[in-house]
């Protein structure tokens, strides 16, 4: 503590920025480290078995957007994570050297624990596409050092994804309705929605989609009565594998919307009900003519 204590001027950083560094002060003491803050505020330097200099920009800004309650564990997670990770070659708070390594992959909403700990955006209610630096999740105050907005990070990791990687495509049948199984080496199956063009044709009405998996996406298009036979063939298939999601989807127009179909048992007698969002049931009423 003694950084602060040779210069007895008044402080003219703002009082957040002042508050933020006692609390890392506190914690990279209780981790065992003493600790040198640049003249900027941007970074810290950690000295005990090791010298670690760890930077602030990014936490200072996730900082911003939280609640003061929140900063304890904010700022315990961030040291916690930097000293735990010294030893990789990779700082994902440089732009230069996590972009190469940037992808996305699309998860449950239920089975994140903390979305204001992850970088990501909604597919719709239910699913969220994370940010990824090779295997790791991309934590806030990482992404807060990088000189981009969050939604364009996320693009470059969709870029990178489409640039280095080719699903494996084929056609399968589930009692007897074909669809189309499209299968990633990586947990991004779903980030190819964006250019499925570029493995089937895609009709103007689009195509049903179930998430079997992080790695697969089975289709079928919407082109035709039969889509209502295809529901519920796709919706009994996810509901089997109880991955990813269970649900079936309209992707239309660069949208995953959700397509309620619940399956009933009343009487030993099992059924699908199917409750379509309006724009997809005016597509059925004018395929049923």
């Amino acid at each position: 503590m003694s950084l602060f204590k040779r210069d007895r001027r008044p402080s003219r950083r703002p009082v957040e920025d002042v508050d933020l560094d006692s609390l890392l002060s506190l914690v990279a003491e209780s981790l065992g480290y003493s600790f040198e803050f640049a003249r900027d505020g941007g970074s810290v330097t950690l000295r005990g078995d090791m010298e670690l200099v760890v930077r602030l920009t990014g936490l200072r800004r996730e900082a911003g957007r939280r609640a003061r309650e929140d900063w304890p564990m904010l700022v315990s997670e961030h040291l916690a994570h930097a000293v735990a990770t010294a030893g990789e070659r990779l700082d994902v708070c440089d732009l230069k050297q996590a972009r190469p390594l940037l992808r996305t992959r699309v998860d449950a909403v239920d089975a994140v624990p903390d979305l204001t700990r992850v970088v990501g955006r909604h597919l719709n209610a239910d699913l969220v596409e994370l940010l990824f630096a090779g295997s790791r999740p991309v934590r806030p105050e990482q992404a807060g050092c990088w000189p981009v907005a969050t939604a364009k990070a996320l693009d470059l990791a969709v870029s990178n994804i489409r640039r280095e990687e080719r699903l494996e495509v084929e056609t399968i049948l589930l009692s007897g309705t074909p669809v189309t199984r499209l299968t990633a080496m990586t947990p991004a199956a779903a980030t190819h929605l964006r250019w499925l063009g570029d493995y089937l044709p895609v009709p103007s009405d689009g195509v049903l989609v179930v998430l079997p998996d992080p790695y697969t996406l089975l289709v079928h298009p919407v082109d035709g009565i039969g889509v209502v036979r295809a529901i519920e063939r796709l919706r009994v298939h996810a509901a089997r594998t109880d991955g990813l999601s269970s649900q079936v989807y309209w992707w239309h127009e660069g949208r995953l919307t959700h397509i309620r179909a619940d399956i009933v048992t009343q009487e030993g007698q099992t059924r699908l009900v199917v409750a379509p969002p309006p724009e997809f049931a005016r597509v059925l009423a004018r395929l049923a003519v």
